[in-house]
């Protein structure tokens, strides 16, 4: 359970298809990254593409073969991680040569690197089986980790018959992962499936073994800490050890956001840190109960566990304080990775776009059929393609596959709101309300506006890589977090991995505001925007949420003022600049008063 790690920095997954082979272009260097196990069809085209690439053999995975999804997955997962092991022997093996991937290996750890410490020392004895006996046993790749959306879990049909629950989306990646060669963790997010959890119980792979080690770990991706400890708990109680619980932003990152009552990262962080401990020992015995009862190994201690964190870092300064003071074994740099050509698929228009961004081009939409508030970027060509669509009287997509086909609407078998059929069908309830025009388009705009990110997201990937895409102009989506209008060149990997650790700043503008100062400003931005969206009077629910929401959000504001006040090194040339904009916030937040609860609901 020894985290060999090297760096403190993860890559998390981005989009579907623009870190699908990242862990292959990163893994051999010691970065830990995802890949989303959403498109298994990109993974096949992907599979095939690499085994001509490095002339390995491939055999096609037919969809009319029974559990090809999840055998697809499996057959991509041995790939990427029989490339980057690989390629991984190969940095160990070039330790003497110059310009070598070991130098490579060597020059992205950070300087304060015990590893690298420890060679620069051997160097000048050089004794080379000493050396090689010392890289063997110190020199750790990349974990090749991968993203389930719990959410995203549609049911699958032969013909017209609905095939049991395992052969459900989100279950059949679960399997093609477990029966994968890969020993890293799935990456749970979108919330807590009670269904899906029960379906990890059935894997021998996710349970200790007589040595006490884990094949298979689960990690969960959380917002706060009570959904952190009930989620522990739940599963433990099955025999599951949650490995690790990685806290994201609500508002202030990319992809899908899971905004929620107004709980901030760093009071959510305080409290991981603080309970750490006792959520360890307090899952535990759930755990070690549980796996006695199913006669299995039970661990005399408890299992570590790692919490991580992500959404919205950009500094040096703020990736060490989130390290040090919150106690983090790693820090997700998402966002600012898609401006790195040699690490994630992005084509020309779209990294053009990303780099010229600027605050009013990042902003959350609601396009994604999954009903979830979506990072979006203006000017991106699949918003282009759907305009398109909607112009000659034909919105919609065509469905070709159907990851998002979660609505029974319109039928047993269940479609996608953003598919070109369910869209026409909604249109005809419309047009027989026959309301007035203004309403009438209204209303139209709303079913019109969801967009087909499944094939989006995917598409880069093989504009990049010069795979066939069916169209000759395919529409890109791309789901960037707020903080990608600070960063506005193309990087290469040492040179974002050089900003992580301080080496160099590749930041221009002056104008950027400190990560923690951003969440808030989006929060109180959303918070107003959902208070003039409601109908007045407010029902007694919806006033209990805004009160909390406010409440929240003002326990953060006093938070901040104590931690920023008290630092004394950290952020100490800009701590009064920070305060002076943490009070103006905090004067925001007074003027957004909850309006009065409608008198039949009180």
């Amino acid at each position: 359970m020894k985290n060999l790690n090297p760096h403190s920095f993860h890559i998390p997954v981005l989009g579907i298809g623009y870190s699908i082979d990242t862990p292959a272009k990163v893994a051999h260097l010691g970065i830990s990254s995802v890949i989303s196990l959403l498109d298994d069809m990109l993974m096949e085209k992907m599979r095939e593409f690499y085994s001509e690439k490095f002339d390995i053999p491939f055999q096609s995975i037919s969809e009319k073969i029974e559990d090809f999804r999840a055998q697809r997955i499996t057959a991509y997962l041995n790939l990427i991680d029989k490339i980057a092991r690989e390629k991984f022997e190969e940095v160990k093996a070039s330790f003497h040569q110059k310009s070598s991937e070991f130098q490579k290996y060597m020059e992205l750890l950070p300087d304060t690197s015990q590893i690298k410490l420890k060679f620069e020392e051997m160097k000048k004895t050089w004794n080379i089986q000493e050396v090689k006996d010392w890289i063997n046993e110190n020199l750790s790749m990349g974990s090749i980790d991968v993203n389930i959306m719990t959410k995203v879990d549609k049911e699958n049909y032969l013909g017209d018959r609905q095939l049991p629950i395992e052969y459900n989306d989100a279950h059949a990646a679960l399997r093609g992962f477990a029966k994968s060669k890969l020993q890293s963790s799935v990456v749970l997010s979108a919330g807590m499936s009670p269904r899906l959890y029960s379906y990890l119980e059935t894997f021998e792979e996710f349970y200790p073994d007589a040595a006490m080690n884990l094949a298979k770990k689960i990690t969960l991706k959380v917002s706060d800490y009570r959904s952190a400890l009930i989620q522990g708990k739940y599963l433990a109680k099955k025999g599951l050890w949650v490995s690790e619980y990685r806290v994201e932003s609500g508002l202030n990152c990319g992809g899908h956001a899971f905004p929620s009552t107004g709980y901030l990262l760093g009071p959510v962080l305080e409290e991981f840190k603080t309970n750490r401990a006792a959520l360890i020992n307090e899952v535990h015995a759930f755990y070690a109960l549980a796996l006695k009862a199913k006669n299995r190994p039970v661990p005399l201690q408890p299992f570590t566990i790692k919490v991580t964190a992500q959404g919205g870092v950009g500094t040096s300064t703020e990736h060490n304080f989130l390290a040090d003071h919150y106690e983090l074994d790693s820090i997700g740099w998402g966002t600012p990775f898609l401006l790195v050509p040699e690490v994630v698929n992005v084509d020309e228009h779209t990294l053009n776009l990303l780099k010229d961004a600027k605050e009013e081009d990042l902003y959350l939409s609601d396009i994604s059929p999954l009903g979830v508030p979506f990072n979006n970027l203006r000017g991106n060509t699949k918003d282009m393609e759907k305009q398109q669509f909607i112009n000659e009287g034909r919105p919609g997509n065509p469905c070709s596959k159907t990851i998002a086909a979660l609505s029974h609407e319109f039928g047993e078998k269940p479609l996608c709101i953003a598919s070109r059929k369910y869209q026409r069908l909604k249109i005809k309830e419309l047009d027989a309300l026959a309301l007035p025009p203004a309403e009438h388009q209204q209303e139209y705009d709303k079913i019109v506006e969801k967009s087909c990110i499944c094939v989006g997201l995917g598409t880069a990937a093989l504009l990049v890589n010069n795979l066939d895409t069916r169209i000759e102009k395919p529409g890109v989506s791309v789901c960037p977090g707020p903080n990608m209008a600070y960063f506005s060149e193309v990087m290469t990997l040492k040179q974002l991995v050089d900003h992580i650790y301080g080496r160099i700043n590749v930041i221009k503008r002056t104008d950027r505001p400190n990560m923690f100062l951003k969440e808030l400003r989006l929060y109180i931005d959303y918070l107003r925007k959902k208070l003039n969206e409601t109908e007045q009077p407010l029902t007694d629910k919806q006033s209990e949420y805004f009160i909390t929401f406010r409440e929240n959000l003002n326990q953060g504001v006093e938070y901040y003022k104590t931690l920023f006040a008290g630092l004394k090194d950290k952020f100490s040339t800009m701590r009064s600049k920070i305060l002076a904009d943490l009070h103006e916030l905090e004067n925001e937040l007074k003027l957004l008063a909850v309006p009065e609860v409608c008198e039949t609901t009180a």
